[in-house]
């Protein structure tokens, strides 16, 4: 069935444009309270935002729709997606709301819903909600029976739940670590969770303003990060997105460790000591060469499609402990129900501590191979039916095969088709993407 609201990652669009509407995101509200709402028990429900302008209307708009069905609100204000998922179940809630557009510019804005196990809803029950938002929703509490509203400040809970990822016998002692929090959800915590493990921080991209998220800062954006690493004399960078739910690292150097590159070296040394449960789970965007690396240390590699989502269903499926994504979604499921940024990067300071290396040393695991992604825009239908786009794709795979990969898909957010390929020959890679692209603007421009 197609998808009306919900996209890869939850609801996502510009602010105060619908579906990004206070009536819309008010709708979303009543329709997940009433999906979740079981038992007799007193129902309640954790509400996290990231920075953005637009949360002050969403957050409000989204409290009136659960009080009006009777679920009591724990508003956390500024907070990791993580962190809200964590607090979900650690606070036995029944859903938890994380308001928020991840790496997206300010403009944007966007909804994630976790059940109260803290993982992110399935497709069945975002279809189910979609359908009560169109329809509307069987009864709103009575009036004696709305439900109530309250703001905490645990953001300490949080933080030591983070901490207690780090090994115990470890230290950042020594260390000099820059944080870019992207003027995001993670501005306060980031680098109060490096400054007590014993780091020296370097705090960077940590006042929002309302639109300042993610602006040249960030996992997105990370050359801001890279520039202050060299400036500082640090002994690595890392970058988190507005959510704070993918991480990006350079080394001393300034140069960029993808998510791959951390997967491969996370992977590695839990395989080492046995803490790695069966495959590593990544996207059909992950290197080749990531997956080669993992072929030589004996370990399995599954791909999926692209979302974290789809990373954590295949990894709960198959009861695996490390998967994630190119751009720094990384799950670690030993500690959390999605992907975490700051859990990850105690993971990768872990390893580098024990190692005793630079990190220009540490996060080069494997040599990738030669990776092109191009986006091209289009209104309307997508073109993918077009006859010329599909004879381009075939004349791409064929040209590929044996030497590489081709991985075609719209994206899940913005109106574009993804195309990426990667091989041994870094010509051959522009010939094909560059080819399937200009076949795609053609058939869009007609």
């Amino acid at each position: 069935m197609a998808r009306k609201y919900f996209g890869t990652d939850g609801m996502r669009g510009t602010a105060n444009v619908a579906p990004i509407t206070p009536d819309c995101v008010l709708r979303l509200a009543q329709a997940a309270a009433a999906r979740f709402r079981r038992g007799d028990h007193r129902h309640r429900v954790v509400i996290g935002k990231d920075t953005r302008l637009s949360g002050y209307m969403l957050e409000p708009a989204m409290t009136a729709g659960f009080v009006s069905m009777g679920m009591d609100v724990i508003l956390t204000g500024p907070m990791p997606t993580p962190a809200v998922a964590m607090l979900t179940g650690s606070m036995r809630a029944d859903l938890g709301v994380m308001i928020s557009a991840s790496h997206n510019p300010f403009q944007d804005n966007g909804i994630k819903l976790f059940g109260p196990d803290g993982y992110k809803l399935s497709d069945e029950d975002e279809l189910e909600i979609e359908r009560m938002m169109d329809e509307g929703v069987e009864a709103l509490a009575s009036p004696g029976s709305l439900g109530r509203a309250q703001r905490i400040d645990d953001a300490g809970r949080y933080i030591e739940f983070v901490k207690r990822s780090f090994p115990s016998t470890l230290s950042l002692d020594g260390l000099k670590v820059v944080v870019d929090c992207a003027h995001g959800a993670a501005y306060k915590v980031a680098p109060v969770v490096l400054h007590e493990l014993g780091a020296e921080v370097v705090a960077f991209a940590v006042s929002p303003d309302g639109r300042n998220i993610n602006r040249e800062c960030g996992a997105t954006k990370p050359q801001a990060m890279c520039e202050q690493v060299v400036a500082h004399g640090a002994d690595l960078g890392i970058a988190l997105d507005g959510d704070a739910d993918r991480l990006i690292v350079c080394d001393e150097k300034g140069q960029v460790v993808d998510g791959d590159q951390l997967m491969a070296l996370i992977a590695a040394s839990w395989g080492a000591d046995g803490r790695l449960k069966g495959d590593v789970v990544a996207t059909v965007m992950s290197n080749l060469g990531f997956e080669r690396f993992l072929e030589a240390h004996g370990i399995g590699m599954t791909r999926t499609k692209v979302g974290d989502r789809y990373v954590v269903e295949a990894m709960r499926a198959q009861g695996c402990n490390l998967g994630g994504e190119q751009s720094g979604h990384i799950i670690l499921s030993d500690y959390a129900t999605t992907g975490d940024g700051l859990i990850a990067a105690l993971q990768v300071l872990a390893v580098l501590v024990a190692d005793n290396k630079p990190m220009s040393e540490t996060g080069r695991c494997f040599d990738p191979v030669p990776q092109l992604l191009k986006n091209a825009r289009f209104e309307g239908v997508s073109p993918l039916e077009n006859p010329d786009v599909k004879a381009a794709i075939a004349s791409g795979e064929e040209r590929l095969n044996g030497k590489g990969r081709l991985v075609i898909r719209p994206s899940g957010t913005e109106p574009l088709i993804r195309v990426m390929a990667e091989g041994d020959d870094g010509d051959l890679v522009e010939a094909v993407v560059s080819e399937i692209v200009a076949a795609v603007e053609v058939a869009a421009s007609n």
